[in-house]
């Protein structure tokens, strides 16, 4: 049995509750660690230091600054390998109880570790996504100022699936520090402090034969050329989706994982 951790957290270090609902990290779910290491570095330069999660746990860097995170568990939970986001939550066995209220699946967990507990589920239309409670990453406000990453969910009905997010998260509730909902044409905008952290975008297809175009969330990574990224991406491995040259690519790494590169000075 997995032991709740206290609602304690140290000086300065940044707890899940303080910004639940907002997308709180990010993570790559491989089979391999060190060849998912070896990709990463030589296509987006980053290096990596080992997670307080365990020796399965990677965390990168771009510039000193945590970016992302790569853990080996693909094979040891039965999952596919998948660039995953994390939502930060304030309890969650109630997060996961309210996913399956409405007709989601918790897929894994809540499964404890040294400092929180997290899951894994999937949203109505099989978008996979994490939760976690307890405490974020050391820097994690540097993380959300410099977005090193963000998020867009690629989904049957935007609209539909916000109700769905809104109502697990308590997204736009008007309590303090909750995310702030706004429709703009077509698109779901969620912003946390100010901050566009997640798009929402309908049209995604559930019985697709291709996983790029079903409801997925799609983690970008704003990089300075990436063209250089996708030409470095096919040098080691990796395969091009989609490509507009000068603006986004679509990548899957050598492992299966899907990606996206966003020029930086048109990111959010």
């Amino acid at each position: 049995m997995n032991r709740k951790p206290t609602a304690t957290t140290a000086a300065g270090v940044t707890s899940s509750s303080s910004v639940f609902g907002a997308p709180c990290w990010v993570s790559l779910m491989t089979r391999d660690l060190r060849a998912a290491q070896d990709f990463y570095g030589a296509v987006l330069g980053w290096e990596f230091r080992p997670a307080r999660l365990g020796e399965e746990f990677s965390v990168a860097l771009e510039d000193g600054n945590p970016v992302a995170g790569i853990g080996a568990l693909a094979s040891a939970l039965q999952v596919a390998v998948a660039w995953t986001p994390y939502f930060a939550v304030q309890d969650a066995d109630q997060t996961a109880a309210r996913i399956r209220e409405r007709s989601g699946t918790v897929a894994v967990g809540p499964v404890g570790f040294v400092v929180g507990r997290g899951a894994l589920a999937a949203d109505r239309d099989g978008a996979v996504f994490g939760i976690w409670e307890g405490q974020l990453l050391s820097g994690w406000e540097t993380w959300r100022a410099a977005a090193p990453a963000w998020l867009r969910l690629q989904t049957r009905d935007a609209f539909e699936a916000a109700i769905f997010y809104g109502e697990v998260f308590d997204w736009a509730c008007g309590r303090p520090g909750c995310c702030d909902v706004e429709y703009e044409g077509d698109e779901v905008v969620l912003r946390s402090a100010g901050h566009v952290v997640a798009r929402l975008s309908s049209g995604a297809l559930e019985a697709a034969p291709d996983p790029a175009v079903r409801p997925r969330w799609e983690v970008h990574f704003p990089v300075r050329d990436v063209d250089a990224r996708v030409a470095a991406a096919r040098r080691h491995g990796g395969t091009v989706i989609h490509h507009e040259p000068g603006a986004h690519a679509t990548l899957r790494d050598p492992d299966g994982g899907l990606f996206t590169l966003t020029a930086r000075t048109t990111a959010e």
